[in-house]
C-alpha cells in the first residue's frame, strides 16, 4: 500500500535559517570623483556622473544610501580622505556596494585597487557597479576589475613620463615650463606655451631692487620697507613682498638670463627670455647680499624682545637706517618699532634709539629701584667703584652710604647711555615688571 507523507509546514527556526542564507538586498554608496580636466569642467563632470548613475540605480532598482564626493587626485594610495572613509564603513558592513561612473573613478595606483579586491575576498564589498559593468566576488570580475585598475594606472604612468619628456625639451629650448618669476608674465597663447615676457610695470623696480643692494650696497630690510612704505609694490597676487620673498628674488639668477632645472640638480640652461639685469649686476647684489645674511645672523640689538607693542600686543624688533649726508658721509641710525605679527596695520610709531634711551631713562628716575631685580649687583659694582675711589684717588668716601640711591640710578642711566649690549640687555632684562612701547613712550605695566 502506497502512502503518501504529507508535506509538514516549515517551524519558525528553519524559516529564521532560510531567510538568514537568503541573499541580502546590497545597500550601495554612490562615489563621484572629479576628473583630471579644467576646474569648471571637473564639477560638470561630477554632477553628470551622479545623475547618470541614479538613473542607472532607479532603472534597476539599486538601494543607494547616500552620495559622495571627492576632488582628490587617485593616482597617489590613501591620499583621497573621502575614499578612506567609504572604504572603512564597507569594512563596518554599512555598505555593501559602490556604485560609479568608471573604474579608473576608484582606483588608479596598485595600493587602492588591492584594496578593493582585498574587501572583496574579504566579502564585505559584494559588488562593484560603474554604468556599463558589474563586479562581483568571483574570479572573472575580480580579474577584470584589476585588468582595468591597472590600465589606468598605466595610462597615468605613461600621462608622467610624457609630461617629464615634455618638459625636458622645453628647458633644452630655454623655456621656462612653470609660473614666471615676479618681474615676468606667462604667455597665454597657446602657441607660445611656457614663454615669459617683461612686465612692464614689475621688472623696472626689479632692477632698481638689485641696483640698490649691488651699487647702493642696501640691506635687504631697507629694500623692503623702501618698496612698502615708499613705493607701495605689489605682486601679481596684489600683495606686499615679504621679506623672505625678497631675499629669494634676489638669489634667482633667472633675472640675467639662465635658470637651473631641476632645483639643485646641476642642469643649467640658457633661457631665452629677455634679462632684467646683467650678470655683473647679479654677482655685485650677490657678494652684499651674502654679507647683509652675515649682518643679519650675527647682529643683535639692545632692546629687541624686551619689549611689548602697547596697541596690538607684538613684539618690537629693530633695524638699521642709512642717510647719505651733503659732506658724502653716512650717518648711521637704529629704530624700533612693532613687528606687526598679531596686527599688520598696527599704527605704533618707530623711535630712533637715541630717542628710546632718553624715554628710558625719564622712567629710572620714576621706578622704585626694588624694581631693579639686579639692584644687588649695581651696588657691587659702585663699591668697587668707591674703593677705587678710596685707594687709588684717596675719597673718604663719607657721602656714600647717603648717595646710594642716587649712585644707582645713575649708574644704570649710565649703563642705557654708555654699557655694552649685553649690559644694556641685563639690566632692562631683570626689571620686574613689563616694559610696554607706545607712540614713543616707555611704560612699566606689572607681569601677568
Amino acid at each position: 500500500m502506497n502512502t503518501q507523507t504529507a508535506a509538514r509546514p516549515d517551524t519558525r527556526t528553519e524559516r529564521e535559517q532560510k531567510e538568514s542564507e537568503a541573499p541580502k538586498q546590497i545597500t550601495y554608496c554612490l562615489y563621484a570623483r572629479k576628473s583630471t580636466e579644467s576646474e569648471e569642467r571637473q564639477v560638470l563632470s561630477i554632477d553628470s556622473q551622479i545623475k547618470e548613475m541614479l538613473q542607472l540605480a532607479e532603472r534597476e532598482g539599486l538601494d543607494v544610501a547616500e552620495i559622495r564626493r571627492e576632488s582628490h587626485s587617485a593616482k597617489a594610495t590613501g591620499e583621497r580622505p573621502v575614499y578612506n572613509e567609504l572604504l572603512a564603513d564597507i569594512r563596518l558592513g554599512k555598505f555593501g556596494g559602490i556604485l560609479t561612473w568608471a573604474p579608473d573613478r576608484l582606483s588608479r595606483n596598485a595600493g587602492d585597487l588591492g584594496s578593493l579586491v582585498d574587501l572583496m575576498d574579504q566579502g564585505r564589498l559584494r559588488e562593484i557597479r560603474t554604468y556599463g559593468q558589474r563586479f562581483s566576488n568571483s574570479p572573472n570580475e575580480k580579474f577584470m576589475l584589476m585588468i582595468l585598475g591597472s590600465t589606468a594606472k598605466l595610462e597615468n604612468d605613461h600621462r608622467g613620463e610624457n609630461v617629464k619628456r615634455g618638459l625636458r625639451t622645453r628647458v633644452e629650448m630655454g623655456l621656462w615650463p612653470g609660473v614666471a618669476p615676479l618681474g615676468y608674465l606667462n604667455q597665454g597663447r597657446m602657441d607660445k606655451k611656457c614663454q615669459i615676457i617683461i612686465d612692464p610695470v614689475r621688472a623696472p623696480v626689479i632692477k632698481q631692487i638689485f641696483e640698490k643692494m649691488g651699487y647702493e650696497q642696501w640691506s635687504g630690510r631697507k629694500i623692503y620697507n623702501w618698496l612698502k612704505h615708499d613705493l607701495n609694490f605689489k605682486t601679481r597676487g596684489n600683495k606686499s613682498l615679504t621679506l623672505s620673498g625678497l631675499y629669494r628674488m634676489l638669489d634667482n639668477p633667472m633675472y640675467y638670463g639662465v635658470f637651473e632645472r631641476p632645483r639643485n640638480s646641476g642642469n643649467w640652461y640658457e633661457g631665452k627670455h629677455k634679462p632684467i639685469i646683467t650678470k655683473e649686476l647679479f654677482d655685485l647684489a650677490q657678494a652684499y647680499l651674502k654679507r647683509d645674511q652675515i649682518v643679519r645672523e650675527n647682529k643683535e640689538f639692545a632692546f629687541t624682545k624686551l619689549f611689548t607693542c602697547g596697541l596690538c600686543g607684538s613684539g618690537v624688533s629693530a633695524e638699521d637706517k642709512y642717510k647719505k649726508l651733503r659732506d658724502g658721509t653716512t650717518a648711521h641710525y637704529v629704530y624700533y618699532g612693532c613687528t606687526r605679527s598679531r596686527d599688520r596695520e598696527c599704527k605704533n610709531q618707530y623711535i630712533r634709539e637715541e630717542e628710546l634711551i632718553g624715554e628710558l631713562i625719564k622712567l629710572l628716575d620714576q621706578i622704585n629701584l626694588n624694581e631693579l631685580g639686579m639692584r644687588h649687583k649695581l651696588e657691587d659694582e659702585i663699591k668697587r667703584f668707591h674703593h677705587f675711589q678710596k685707594v687709588v684717588l684717596g675719597s673718604d668716601g663719607k657721602q656714600e652710604a647717603a648717595e646710594a640711591d642716587v649712585n644707582i640710578r645713575t649708574y644704570a642711566k649710565y649703563l642705557l647711555r654708555e654699557g655694552s649690549v649685553s649690559e644694556k640687555r641685563e639690566l632692562l632684562g631683570n626689571l620686574r615688571s613689563r616694559l610696554v612701547y607706545t607712540n614713543k613712550h616707555v611704560n612699566l605695566l606689572p607681569e601677568g
